[in-house]
């Protein structure tokens, strides 16, 4: 019996330094800012609460798409490809945590949460999806021609990065140390800061001439008798290590370069693509269809009668040739011409899974469509106005604290202490999991997370009545502690997986603030029955070891005559 208690208190101990150890992570976490003096405070001060639209304010935008002459299946996949590309849109210029979503049959939602210059953001969000069809262009590839004066500025540069190389190269023959050259002299910044090291690499990694001296002119140990010349400079190669044999076989070196010039650095940049006759407003409908040799998805295009013809001319003069296809003027897809089309039909196919192809059938589809937005609605919510929304919310779930705490105090004494102390821990860990996660707060959220508060208050007091009921009728105090969570178990854990239920339906079937406030609220009451059964548990049953049952006014609890 003395071993058994003796692993109870221990078990007892443990489960308390855990329940530590958890409430100061929480804390360093959610404390806004820590100072330098706290160890690991980096880490921590990376993290903080993403704000929702009507807490941080920003701007608010509705658009109406014109679908009148589309089919309800049309209509939908539409709506769905327009969201998708001015999500993107959005995304590309910074915004914080955007929710844009299709509302109703032809709407659609744009909350940009931190953007106050309305205007700029709808010239960036724009009005229709863009869909062209680009070609390689020929002067991409094409050397520049230089003038008389480039050609000798670059002779000149060449010759100094030669010479330099040579000097770098007996100094390193002369005894100094490879790794302080390379630091102070190399111009590869991918290893220069590691003192010239390349780590370990197979045959192949890297251009011929580099190559050729590290894996057939050069033993381990061994610096190159003669600065390499490749496209990219002069490079002094050193061959620390080998290992592995045969395919595997890998070698580590180290090198100093000293880069050298091309014509390409004289020459300006050369747009990659060239815009063709054929965009969007060609393409009748993309679709995904199944390869019926391999089974794998591809995506197919269907073009109207001077998309077909133009499709043929591109297709004819790019044979064994990339044609781009691009969405507001990012590359989705690049297949490879292999003959030439003249039917009007394509096929896009490659390394595509079902849900990839999905999605590059809908973006070529929002592209095509005959569909284009009208803004209907604006409006910016001020900084100022999300502020005195948040500065309000934490002073209602303050004030809300402040009287639970004391109608735990008066009525429940000693454990109603124990729950504020637990409920503290409580609020510290829920905050933590918002921000680690990270969970975009609205109001919605703020008042399911304050709503769930009181749900963890009501699991305490339940586990109290139940263990006042055998504290009255003379239970030893340990015995009714027990005895009081055990019974309280089933309600607490009925009631509890109930509203779960009602959260998760309304987090699948729910959009917007009824999304955050369900997902806030179930975060919330998951780790209020940790806080209940675990860490005002674990308090008690240390407190059993020092209260005798005389203690009875602690508990506010009187025997039954």
């Amino acid at each position: 019996m003395a071993i058994k208690q003796s692993l109870t208190r221990k078990k007892v101990w443990l489960t308390f330094a855990g329940i530590v150890i958890l409430a100061i992570f929480s804390v360093l976490t959610v404390f806004p800012n820590l100072p330098s003096s706290i160890p690991g405070n980096e880490w921590f001060n990376k993290f903080a609460p993403k704000l929702g639209l009507d807490l941080q304010g920003g701007a608010h935008l509705i658009y109406e798409g014109e679908v009148e002459n589309l089919s309800s299946e049309d209509t939908g996949a539409a709506m769905e490809g327009v969201r998708d590309v001015i999500e993107r849109r959005v995304n590309a210029f910074g915004v914080s945590e955007p929710i844009v979503q299709v509302s109703g049959n032809n709407r659609l939602i744009v909350e940009l949460a931190g953007v106050f210059d309305i205007n700029e953001a709808i010239k960036q969000i724009g009005e229709t999806p863009l869909l062209e069809f680009k070609e390689q262009n020929p002067e991409a590839s094409a050397a520049p021609e230089l003038t008389e004066e480039q050609q000798a500025e670059m002779d000149a540069y060449n010759a100094q990065a030669e010479i330099s190389a040579k000097d770098i190269l007996a100094r390193v023959n002369s005894g100094e140390d490879f790794s302080t050259l390379a630091a102070q002299f190399s111009e590869d910044p991918g290893s220069k800061d590691n003192g010239g090291d390349l780590g370990f690499t197979k045959k192949g990694a890297f251009v011929p001439e580099f190559e050729e001296a590290l894996w057939n002119n050069l033993e381990v140990g061994q610096v190159s008798a003669e600065p390499i010349k490749t496209q990219f400079g002069y490079h002094i190669i050193k061959k620390d290590e080998i290992r592995g044999e045969g395919e595997e076989q890998e070698v580590k070196a180290s090198h100093i370069l000293v880069s050298i010039k091309s014509i390409y650095d004289y020459a300006p940049p050369v747009d990659q693509w060239l815009p063709a006759e054929l965009t969007g407003k060609h393409l009748k409908r993309s679709e995904v269809i199944f390869d019926p040799q391999t089974g794998a998805p591809t995506v197919s295009l269907t073009f109207n009668d001077e998309g077909k013809d133009l499709f043929a001319i591109i297709t004819a003069r790019n044979i064994n040739r990339p044609v781009a296809i691009f969405l507001d003027g990012s590359a989705i897809s690049v297949p490879t011409v292999n003959d030439t089309i003249t039917q009007g039909e394509a096929i896009i196919s490659g390394n595509f899974d079902l849900q990839e192809a999905k999605l590059l059938a809908q973006r070529l589809n929002a592209g095509a469509l005959p569909i284009s937005i009208t803004l209907i609605s604006e409006q910016t919510v001020g900084p100022t106005l999300g502020q005195i929304s948040l500065n309000k919310s934490l002073q209602a779930g303050l004030i809300g604290l402040m009287l639970v705490a004391l109608f735990m105090l008066i009525f429940y004494r000693l454990p109603g202490l124990l729950a504020v102390i637990a409920l503290a821990i409580y609020t510290a860990i829920a905050l933590a999991i918002f921000v680690l996660w990270p969970i975009t707060l609205t109001l919605a959220g703020i008042a399911g997370f304050i709503l769930s508060i009181g749900m963890a208050v009501d699991a305490n007091v339940l586990i109290f009545e139940r263990m006042r009921e055998e504290l009255r009728n003379e239970k030893p105090l340990a015995s009714a502690i027990e005895d009081g969570f055990i019974r309280a178990w089933a309600s607490i854990r009925d009631s509890n997986i109930s509203s779960l239920i009602t959260c998760f339906i309304l987090i699948w079937f729910g959009s917007g603030v009824i999304k955050g406030f369900a997902l806030t609220l179930g975060i919330g009451i998951l780790v209020s029955m940790f806080s209940a059964i675990i860490i005002t548990r674990t308090f008690l049953r240390m407190l059993s070891k020092v209260l005798a049952k005389k203690s009875m006014w602690w508990f506010n609890a009187s025997i039954k005559k």
